[in-house]
């Protein structure tokens, strides 16, 4: 699909500036600030953020300065990055629950003179940053509690900014609009650091042209409009968000609710009802075990109607929900289950009103994909890379499978290379990766084709699959394919599994590291009257290997059904003493296992899985939540499991 509007030179604060007239008085974002939902209108929006732009420019921010933004999303952190691009300087989200020393990194890679940071807590990681890194001019802040002391020089109220940028504009009238005039759609509209599983996070520039253009198609594909309602949850710094929240907004109109804090999301969720909604696999994994957590300690009559409409819902959900034939008897007794179960469920997940769900960011279990839609919510996948502006394939709907990924939407063309791995291009193509040419070189070619680094497949309808990272498929010492994310993503469909690692390349069998999912364990340990007293004490007991175990079993049990991954059964384990985490390096910020640093850091734990000890003793480093490093140890245990052989079919009788 081309976009004709992309020849008018249009920008976000072009677009921002349409918005303000067109449509003024409609609502463009919430706050929830004090229990008390606040909104501002496009109007107020925009004036707001081109006065923040007025006061920027009072500050010496001129074009391709970056400014630096660290915060929950918040209406006023959105409004900063119009403003940012309205002066012709590039924004830079960072991901707000990073330690300094990480945002340094982004604010020294991208040569940010200015930080916006949302509150005290953001505003002390950029003063230290700023005590080695002193060419940051300037700290900006939101949240004025705490900060009455903090040197006026260094430290700005973004309000008292926003009015010297309304002086500012008095003194100088369209200067800002002029400035907003230069913008071209190949100008670089945003810098997202990736998080960085194989080694230092790289700066993905993506254009107003990258943004737009991909939002007009996605909205086309979706029939988005401007009366969704969305809740902006997830990372400034991610390019979901970017795109979900920012992109299609501002070009479909439709508002954009902030929760009050990460810990009221659920309730937030609940209160907004969104119509339109994105969230990544671990999200929908902990919801789903938040209900059976419930499900295990309602009444005997509660969980017996709980588990006979989902037996239900999960042999005729998905089929209504994709239109195909249903009986009339299994319809009546759907619509029963929807009274009694469904329709409170998802008014208890704030899903009422979704008309679309999106995940993507890593495969999700096609069990729990089948959850979701059984229960009436249109929830679909897609593939995509920040260096894709998100999109590479999305599922039309009437054609949405849990073990596909869809098709390349309007603009993507996707190819398999001969070593299966995935190729695209499409409008959303990244510039370059900032300051790193040899890395953009690697990755996109000259013909602007782009290399996913991910190993896939198109199925007979036209519907990309795909196996799994091309440097993680590996081959068990049999020659069996090894896929260690599609094992990994079965497991943590068991509620009591938070967290997986699975090894087996070059080996004669399959093994795991087990996290356990706390607040499901720990439920289970409640109602079985097992005390303890830290999460290493409760991976340790027995009982807790024994729950392991069954779903484990489980799993194999599925896989020897399969051909191609029956060999892949996972035939020893251990549970992990600590919960693996992005402060320890172990995750990226997006929540990704970086394979790499968790096979160094637990080598000695991996040789054991593969020998003949029933236990390994363990002493690792951990970042504790003010930032010092301590030390645990732990003798861990190792448990052994059967392999499953497959049944015989049973001979057919005479007749």
């Amino acid at each position: 699909m081309t976009d004709s509007k992309e020849s008018q030179g249009e920008t976000f604060p072009k677009l921002l500036r349409m918005r303000a007239k067109q449509s003024a008085g409609r609502p463009a974002m919430r706050e929830k600030a004090y229990g008390i939902w606040q909104t501002w209108t496009w109007d107020g929006f925009a004036e707001e953020a081109f006065a923040f732009a007025g006061g920027l420019a009072q500050l010496g921010f001129t074009a391709n300065d970056k400014l630096v933004i660290i915060g929950d999303n918040r209406p006023r952190l959105y409004g900063a990055m119009v403003a940012a691009q309205a002066l012709g300087g590039i924004p830079v989200p960072a991901y707000q629950d990073s330690a300094a020393d990480e945002i340094q990194y982004v604010v020294e890679h991208a040569e940010a003179r200015f930080i916006l940071a949302e509150d005290q807590e953001q505003v002390d990681k950029a003063l230290e940053i700023r005590e080695k890194y002193p060419r940051v001019e300037k700290v900006i802040y939101s949240n004025p509690r705490g900060l009455r002391d903090y040197d006026p020089q260094v430290v700005v109220n973004i309000e008292d900014l926003m009015e010297r940028g309304r002086e500012f504009a008095k003194a100088h009238p369209g200067e800002i609009d002029a400035q907003i005039d230069k913008g071209t759609p190949a100008d670089a509209a945003v810098i997202l650091y990736t998080s960085g599983t194989t080694g230092k996070p790289k700066g993905v520039v993506l254009s107003h042209s990258n943004l737009m253009v991909t939002a007009r198609n996605s909205i086309a594909f979706d029939n988005i409009s401007a009366n969704e309602e969305v809740l902006a949850y997830l990372p400034m710094a991610w390019v979901g968000d970017n795109t979900f929240s920012f992109a299609q907004a501002f070009v479909a109109g439709f508002c954009v609710n902030c929760p009050e804090s990460a810990s009221t999301v659920m309730q937030d969720l609940r209160e907004i009802g969104p119509t339109y909604y994105f969230a990544p696999p671990r999200v929908f994994e902990n919801l789903l075990t938040s209900v059976m957590i419930r499900m295990e300690d309602a009444g005997a009559i509660k969980r017996w109607l709980f588990h006979h409409f989902m037996a239900v819902a999960k042999r005729v959900g998905v089929s209504l929900m994709d239109g195909r034939a249903v009986s009339v008897a299994n319809r009546l007794h759907y619509w029963l289950g929807d009274i009694l179960i469904y329709g409170p469920l998802k008014n208890t997940l704030g899903m009422s009103r979704v008309r679309l769900a999106y995940t993507a960011g890593e495969a999700i279990g096609p069990e729990l994909f089948d959850f979701y839609r059984s229960l009436g919510i249109n929830l679909k996948q897609l593939y995509g890379q920040t260096e894709a502006t998100v999109f590479i394939t999305m599922q039309p709907d009437g054609e949405v499978r849990s073990n596909t990924v869809g098709k390349p939407p309007p603009g993507v063309k996707v190819r398999i290379e001969d070593d299966s791995e995935v190729m695209y291009t499409s409008p959303g193509v990244f510039q370059e990766y900032f300051k790193n040419p040899q890395a953009t070189a690697e990755t996109k070619t000259s013909d602007n084709w782009v290399h996913t680094g991910d190993a896939g497949y198109f199925d007979d309808e036209g519907h990309l699959r795909i196996i799994d990272r091309a440097k993680d498929v590996g081959k068990l010492n049999d020659g069996a394919m090894f896929a260690p994310k599609f094992l990994e993503n079965k497991l943590k469909f068991f509620p009591e599994i938070k967290e997986v690692v699975v090894f087996g390349d070059k080996r004669d069998f399959a093994a795991a590291f087990i996290n356990i999912d706390l607040i499901a364990v720990g439920s289970w340990a409640e109602r079985n009257n097992i005390s303890y007293a830290s999460y290493q004490e409760l991976a340790a007991h027995p009982g807790v290997y024994e729950l392991i175990q069954k779903c484990i079993q489980q799993m194999n049990s599925d896989l020897v059904l399969d051909s191609h991954l029956a060999s892949s059964q996972i035939l020893r384990f251990l549970i992990l003493h600590k919960e693996l985490d992005a402060d320890d390096g172990e995750l990226t910020r997006t929540g990704k296992v970086r394979r790499r640093i968790v096979q160094e850091k637990y080598q000695g734990l991996i040789d054991a899985l593969y020998s003949n000890q029933q236990h390994a003793d363990i002493v690792s480093e951990v970042t504790f939540e003010d930032g010092t490093k301590g030390s645990v140890s732990a003798d861990l245990k190792i448990s052994d499991l059967s392999r499953v052989e497959r049944q015989a079919e049973p001979l057919a009788k005479a007749s």
